[in-house]
C-alpha cells in the first residue's frame, strides 16, 4: 500500500511539473513573438502585418485577465492576419465594386418621357425635386408645346410631334426621337425614365461608373418573370417566333454609347418605328428586342430600378439612398408608394417624392430644417 501511495504521489508530481513546463514554454514563445514584432523593421510588404500583430499582442496582454487566458489574444491575432492577408485591391465585404471609368453626371443623358396632359400633375413634381438639381443632364420628351415648360428647362423640353395617345406607335415614336437626340449629344450613357419616376442621379452615376461606356451594356429590371414571346415579321407573309428579356421603361433603363451605336441600323431615324412594327410591341420591348434578340447582348439586371408594377413598400427607409429610381401608383388596388415617415404627410405628398427628395437632399430650401438623412 505504501508503494502504491508513493507511486501516485510521484505521478502527480511529474504531471504537475509537465504542466508547469508547458505553461512556461508557451509564455516564452509569446514573449519571443512580441519581441520579434517590436524589434523588426517596419518596411516592405509585411510592415502592415507586423504592426497589426504587435497591436494584437498588446491588446491580448491587456485583455487577458478579463477574457480568461490566451484565447482572446489568439482570436484577435487570427482576425488580424485574415484582414491583412486579403489580396491587395480586393474590396471589403459589402463594399461597392471599384469604378471601371471615372464619369460624372454630365456624361449621362436622362430622357424623361411624358405627355402634355401630365405636365402639371406629374412633370411639375419632378421639376421641383430631382430634375431641379440635374437640369443639364435631363431632357423631357413630350407631345405638345408648353411655354411654361420652355421657360423652366429651355431647349431640353423637346416636342416630338408624336401622338398624345398611349399607343404602341406613339410610344415608339417618342423613343425614336430620344435615341436620335442621345446620339447627337455625344454623351456616354443613355438612360430612359417615365414621368412617374424619381431618379437618384448620384447613385445612378456611381452605378454606371462600374461599366466602361464603350462596352455593350444594357442595364435595367424586367417586369416579367420570363422572356417575352413575340412574332417577328420577315416579309412575304413569313414569320418567326422570338423571345427575349427587356428592361421595363416604367422602372427606367440605361444603354451604353458603345451599344447604342450598334443599334443604329434598327433604331436611328425612322428605323426604330419600323422595327417596333416588325414585332408589334411597345417601345421598351423594342429596345430589348434590338439588343437581346438582334445584337445578342444580354440584359444586365439591377434591382436598384423600381416601377409602379412592383410592391414599393418593400423599399425600406434605410435603403432609399441606395436606389436608382423609385415610382408610385397603384398595386393590387392599393396606393403603391415608398412607405416611410418623411418630411411631409401622405396627404401633402401622396407620391412620397418630396419626402424622398428631402431625405436625400436636406439642404433643399423648401425642406423642413429638421429632416436629414
Amino acid at each position: 500500500m505504501m508503494l502504491m501511495s508513493s507511486y501516485k504521489k510521484t505521478a502527480v508530481s511529474v504531471g504537475s511539473a509537465a504542466c508547469v513546463c508547458l505553461l512556461l514554454m508557451l509564455l516564452v514563445a509569446v514573449q519571443h513573438q512580441r519581441a520579434r514584432v517590436g524589434d523588426a523593421p517596419a518596411e516592405g510588404g509585411d510592415a502592415g502585418t507586423r504592426s497589426l500583430l504587435q497591436d494584437a499582442a498588446q491588446g491580448g496582454e491587456r485583455d487577458a485577465p478579463a477574457r480568461k487566458g490566451f484565447s482572446a489574444y489568439f482570436t484577435k491575432l487570427t482576425r488580424g492576419r485574415r484582414e491583412v492577408e486579403r489580396p491587395a485591391g480586393s474590396p471589403a465585404p459589402g463594399a461597392d465594386p471599384p469604378a471601371a471609368e471615372d464619369i460624372g453626371a454630365d456624361d449621362v443623358f436622362i430622357a424623361v418621357k411624358t405627355t402634355k396632359k401630365f405636365h402639371q400633375s406629374r412633370l411639375s413634381l419632378l421639376l421641383d425635386t430631382w430634375i431641379s438639381r440635374n437640369m443639364q443632364q435631363t431632357y423631357i420628351f413630350t407631345d405638345g408645346e408648353d411655354v411654361e415648360l420652355k421657360k423652366k428647362i429651355g431647349s431640353h423640353a423637346i416636342n416630338t410631334n408624336c401622338s398624345a395617345a398611349h399607343s404602341r406607335q406613339a410610344l415608339s415614336c417618342k423613343m425614336a426621337v430620344e435615341y436620335d437626340k442621345f446620339i447627337e449629344s455625344g454623351k456616354k450613357w443613355f438612360c430612359h425614365v417615365d414621368d412617374d419616376n424619381y431618379v437618384n442621379v448620384r447613385t445612378l452615376v456611381k452605378h454606371l461608373s462600374q461599366y466602361p461606356h464603350t462596352q455593350d451594356m444594357y442595364i435595367g429590371k424586367p417586369s416579367l418573370d420570363r422572356p417575352i414571346e413575340a412574332t417577328e415579321r420577315l416579309g412575304d407573309n413569313k414569320m418567326k417566333p422570338v423571345n427575349f428579356w427587356f428592361a421595363t421603361g416604367g422602372a427606367g433603363f440605361c444603354v451604353s454609347r458603345g451599344l447604342a451605336l450598334k443599334m443604329s441600323p434598327w433604331a436611328s431615324g425612322g428605323h426604330f418605328m419600323n422595327t417596333a412594327e416588325k414585332i408589334r410591341l411597345p417601345d421598351d420591348c423594342t429596345v430589348g428586342y434590338i439588343i437581346e434578340s438582334v445584337l445578342g447582348v444580354p440584359l444586365t439586371r439591377s434591382n436598384l430600378f423600381h416601377s409602379h408594377l412592383e410592391n414599393l413598400q418593400q423599399v425600406s427607409r434605410s435603403e432609399i439612398h441606395k436606389q436608382i429610381t423609385l415610382s408610385y401608383g397603384m398595386f393590387e388596388n392599393k396606393s403603391n408608394i415608398v412607405n416611410f415617415k418623411g418630411a411631409f404627410p401622405v396627404e401633402e405628398d401622396p407620391s412620397r417624392f418630396r419626402s424622398v427628395h428631402c431625405l436625400l437632399h436636406p439642404d433643399t430650401p423648401w425642406c423642413p430644417p429638421q429632416v436629414a438623412f
